[in-house]
């Protein structure tokens, strides 16, 4: 164990629990206006959780930056489609790429700090594409943890114990060494489980966990015992 009984490894999830996405479809009607195309807000939600939901759906195809490149332009299609507009295709994806933004919660950068100063590594074990290194470094988060897995890189995504079975390893760390930390019963929880790793549930609208399952409010829960 490290210093003031936090585990001496800890695995975290990325989005909903270090990172979050800032609302998109205002800045994606802002992003569309300055370049003379005027949609409804509804049309501009519409069309970003259909975007939404077809990257959830092959975000892991993006494990190089070519096949990011490949990605990103599929999304603005649909983007483009949702919204039956003619503005040509790079320019949709321009817009969407500034509408989709990331900022760390709060309390994340201290927290990060506080449980590397008491001697725990951590490692970021994530279901994203290989752009989260881009929103680590821009988010200044990258400095503050040892190891990142991302599923796209790694071919294997939560909830498979594989990609936490790789963050040990990278970590030096044993099941028993660590805690994964994630807002997801399903991905973070079962999977943590299924690796034989202690899960926290961070349940930042309240919702409750499996029996058994320690669950903090925030990623500062952590740092109390």
């Amino acid at each position: 164990m490290a210093r003031e009984g936090i585990p001496s490894a800890i695995l975290l999830d990325a989005l909903g629990t270090l990172v979050e996405l800032e609302t998109p479809w205002p800045h994606l009607l802002d992003e569309l206006a300055s370049r003379g195309v005027v949609v409804s807000e509804e049309a501009a939600r519409a069309a970003m959780l259909a975007e939404m939901a077809y990257y959830r759906a092959h975000h892991d195809e993006a494990s190089t930056w070519a096949a990011l490149k490949d990605l990103r332009r599929r999304c603005s299609a649909v983007v483009q489609e949702q919204l039956a507009t003619a503005l040509p295709l790079a320019d949709v994806e321009d817009a969407l790429l500034a509408a989709v933004r990331f900022r760390a919660y709060p309390e994340v950068p201290g927290v990060l700090a506080h449980l590397r100063a008491a001697g725990a590594r951590l490692a970021i074990v994530s279901n994203w594409d290989i752009s989260l290194h881009d929103v680590l470094e821009r988010t200044q988060l990258r400095a503050l943890v040892d190891v990142v897995v991302i599923s796209a890189e790694l071919g294997a995504a939560k909830p498979d114990p594989t990609i936490f079975r790789a963050a040990l390893q990278r970590l030096g760390a044993t099941a028993s060494d660590a805690v994964h930390v994630g807002d997801s019963v399903e991905h973070d929880v079962a999977g943590a489980r299924a690796a034989g790793i202690e899960a926290v549930l961070v349940a930042r609208n309240g919702a409750g966990a499996p029996d058994g399952v320690r669950v903090v409010a925030s990623l500062d829960g952590l740092l109390l015992t």
